[in-house]
């Protein structure tokens, strides 16, 4: 195996050289750099990042805790995070938190004991235990999808203003009672979503009926109940908005189940885009969040952290775009 003397012995320079070039701890003439990269791709020489690690205290490993084994919405953020992890030369360890704020915490303990670098995590509707263990052992971390509090780091998309369109949307289509399944309380998203769905009634000139807003727990299973719960009312809703894409799923099950037609019976649209949903009868109409670009921004801002401590913190937000397919009832 090719060793770092090697690698000088064929660029013509010293080890130093090499070691700075392989390390990046000091300015190496561009012509030099180039030979020594050539050196090290003819011999194959890789550098043992462990020995990096124990003399500058640094793993160049950044902790990834999201859902993304029980929510498929965390999928496309974590290759967004991975993506850019790649790009600023760090690896990825990754733990579930199960949205759980005692797994959560020790998930991150457990990345922390790996001496990670920095932490990218999407926090449960209940921080307060990682964010004290964050604070007290001072790791830098950033915080998606879900905000904290402005003292931190974060990555969110815009979550009130495209409920509001969703609302207004099926309000010009005639609607005049449109219903809301909610996610989880507590969570940032949640409670953005409800506000821009009462923003939406308000602009469309409606009332707002609190039986209207239920909560579906942002799982599928919750959804079909919330939606049960709807239809069972007095005057149920002719129109659904639903708060991410599991309880998507979970409402068109419901629906389906009670014999109710989308959109003949009643008109859907959902918070978050996804994979099948335009090959559903009908096609779904949807809010599409730049999943991958959070995840890209949350590792950035990370790296930012990480290169400068003592900066003030920042809070990303990314637009959502409106995707018109026939869920609503007003064609496409």
């Amino acid at each position: 195996m090719a060793t770092m003397v090697d690698v000088a012995r064929r660029a013509g320079v010293s080890v130093a050289t090499v070691s700075h070039v392989v390390n990046e701890t000091r300015p190496v003439r561009p012509a030099t750099r180039a030979a020594v990269r050539d050196a090290i791709d003819e011999l194959g020489y890789t550098h043992n990042t462990l020995a990096r690690s124990l003399v500058t205290s640094r793993t160049h490993s950044i902790g990834l805790a999201v859902s993304a084994t029980s929510n498929p919405y965390f999928t496309d953020i974590l290759r967004g995070v991975e993506a850019s992890a790649l790009e600023h030369g760090y690896s990825l360890l990754i733990a579930d938190p199960h949205d759980d704020p005692a797994h959560e915490l020790r998930a991150v303990q457990l990345l922390h004991e790996r001496r990670v670098d920095g932490l990218v995590v999407a926090p449960s509707a209940r921080p307060d235990a990682l964010l004290d263990h964050v604070r007290r052992a001072s790791i830098p971390t950033v915080f998606l999808d879900r905000l904290v509090g402005d003292a931190h780091d974060q990555v969110c998309a815009e979550n009130e203003e495209p409920v509001a369109r969703l609302v207004t949307h099926l309000a010009e289509a005639g609607h005049r009672r449109i219903a809301l399944v909610a996610g989880v309380p507590g969570l940032s998203t949640t409670t953005e979503r409800v506000a821009g769905h009462r923003l939406g009634l308000d602009r469309a000139g409606l009332d707002h009926d609190p039986a209207l807003v239920v909560g579906g727990e942002s799982s599928a299973e919750g959804a079909e109940r919330a939606t049960r719960e709807l239809l069972a009312l007095d005057r149920p809703p002719t129109a659904l908005v639903t708060a991410n894409n599991t309880m998507t799923i979970g409402a068109l099950r419901a629906l389906r189940a009670a014999g109710i037609r989308v959109p003949d019976d009643m008109a859907l649209a959902g918070f978050d885009d996804f994979a099948w949903a335009d090959v559903f009868e009908p096609r779904l109409t949807v809010v599409d969040q730049p999943s991958w670009e959070i995840g890209a921004a949350a590792l950035r801002l990370l790296v930012d952290r990480l290169a400068d401590p003592e900066r003030a913190p920042r809070t990303v937000r990314l637009p959502c775009a409106f995707v018109h397919r026939e869920s609503c009832g007003c064609g496409a």
